[in-house]
């Protein structure tokens, strides 16, 4: 196992049980439709397992699921195969796809994974892709210190919230002894100071702000949101980042 991808695409136990990974899922889910708009076009590139999906999909005209490991994808596909508003597709697939197509793009829990050039990649195939008064929604990113330690606490107290404490204590005890914790010493995460993530996005064609919270349970993470520059879609075109639908 050489990538993160090999991880999540292996039968790992990143999640304690069948309730925490239910409830991580539909959390995240719940938390990123508040940023659809009615019959917006969505992007949601790293998506990983996406149980929920249907939830953002019941605001959205269109909800395309994008991720890299075969064997999820393979099982995204099957499990929505019968909602006409959700597209499963890999990141390869999407250099053939028109400018300006989608109204907004999710990318949650996925840079800590990616290098340099692989998010400024990223950010680039965003910036073509979203619409001019689009939104740009980054989530889980990593300050540097922010421990494994912080992971795990953030972990037990959402457990101990929704009647899986014991589960998730003996779950971590696992974890350090499963190939993700070997994984994770060898490879690391990647994370960044909040003027540092938010000059990355400048340098892509973007203008952000941190949200109030971050996406999911762990509130030691950083969410950012992000729209095209000025320069491209003019003052008067812009919409504000802060709007009321938002979450706060």
């Amino acid at each position: 196992m050489d990538s993160w991808i090999d991880f999540y695409d292996s039968a790992h136990s990143i999640y304690v049980n069948a309730r925490h990974r239910d409830l991580h899922f539909r959390r995240i889910a719940q938390d990123l439709a508040a940023y659809v708009q009615a019959g917006g076009r969505v992007l949601d590139y790293g998506c990983g397992e996406a149980l929920h999906a249907d939830i953002i999909a019941a605001k959205a005209a269109r909800l395309i699921l994008v991720e890299a490991a075969p064997s999820v994808r393979a099982r995204l596909a099957v499990r929505f195969a019968h909602e006409p508003k959700i597209e499963v597709t890999g990141a390869d697939e999407l250099a053939g796809r028109p400018d300006a197509s989608v109204d907004l793009v999710i990318m949650h829990s996925v840079a800590q994974y990616m290098s340099a050039d692989e998010l400024d990649a990223a950010l680039a195939l965003f910036r073509r892709l979203l619409d001019p008064n689009g939104l740009l929604v980054v989530g889980d990113v990593i300050r540097p210190q922010t421990t494994a330690f912080a992971d795990a606490l953030s972990l037990l107290r959402f457990g101990a919230g929704h009647g899986f404490f014991v589960a998730a204590l003996i779950g971590l005890v696992r974890t350090v002894l499963s190939p993700y914790w070997r994984l994770r010493s060898a490879l690391g995460f990647r994370r960044y100071e909040d003027a540092a993530f938010a000059a990355r996005l400048d340098q892509a064609g973007f203008s952000s702000e941190r949200a109030a919270r971050n996406i999911g349970h762990n509130g030691a993470r950083m969410t950012f949101l992000a729209r095209p520059t000025a320069s491209d879609t003019g003052p008067a075109g812009r919409l504000s980042l802060t709007t009321d639908c938002l979450p706060q």
